[in-house]
């Protein structure tokens, strides 16, 4: 996975994490440390560019989730505890009444947007085809 990341302030800061490869077992520990790392420097919003991302697995999923904990400043699931992960993550799904509003997502590849669709995440991050429309809908 090629992780790298730039600021937009548009009018608020937003930090775009371009995600490129699979995001899979294999790579999601390193995204949940790339997004952390950013959250620890003071980054309040997230938007990742997943134009370039080719597949999300199950252990994807978790790091989207693990991401949406940070941010709120809790701890995430142990991604070490397999089904207990998944299962926390299937809970918030359910349980969500709206959109994260820190994080959104954009422009997910067909394959990508099908997981997101099927897990119900596309109700829970929101999703974006157009850069400027997801940072104009950030707020504070």
């Amino acid at each position: 996975m090629n992780l790298t990341a730039e600021i937009a302030l548009n009018p608020i800061p937003v930090t775009i994490i371009h995600m490129a490869g699979d995001l899979d077992a294999a790579t999601y520990q390193e995204v949940i440390a790339f997004a952390k790392q950013h959250i620890q420097e003071g980054a309040k919003n997230l938007l990742l560019d997943i134009s370039e991302m080719r597949f999300m697995s199950s252990s994807g999923l978790v790091a989207l989730y693990s991401i949406v904990t940070l941010l709120r400043g809790s701890t995430p699931p142990n991604p070490e505890e397999g089904w207990n992960a998944l299962h926390a993550v299937s809970r918030e799904v359910e349980k969500s009444s709206g959109f994260e509003k820190h994080l959104k997502i954009l422009q997910p590849q067909p394959r990508v947007a099908k997981t997101l669709t099927i897990t119900g995440f596309d109700k829970f991050i929101e999703v974006f085809t157009d850069q400027q429309a997801a940072l104009a809908s950030f707020t504070e």
